[in-house]
């Protein structure tokens, strides 16, 4: 598979409504979900965890309790690329079928 070109984080959230850039000035997007419960918010991790290895994307991610805290960026290209806005909207219909407060 061939790796998508850099669009940078501006551009990539222009389409994603409830994202925000990485801090520290970094090319990356993140934002938090909150669930009901552990349960739920592993669930969602567990959804979002088979959709990345489809895509061989992964998000890095901090799970505590009910809160899911998601970064995303390509590596290889240095930046956010439509990979990872096809992640990222991908994680927002997850979260809505878990119920997410986002």
């Amino acid at each position: 598979m061939s790796r998508p070109q850099k669009i940078g984080a501006p551009a990539a959230l222009k389409e994603l409504p409830g994202w925000t850039p990485a801090p520290g000035g970094r090319d990356a997007i993140c934002r938090t979900y909150r669930f009901e419960d552990f349960n739920a918010a592993f669930g969602f991790m567990s959804r979002v965890a088979l959709m990345a290895e489809k895509l061989d994307h992964h998000p890095e991610w901090f799970n505590v309790y009910n809160r899911v805290e998601a970064t995303l960026a390509t590596h290889d290209a240095d930046g956010v690329t439509e990979l990872d806005v096809r992640l990222a909207k991908f994680m927002d219909d997850a979260a809505k079928a878990h119920d997410a407060k986002i």
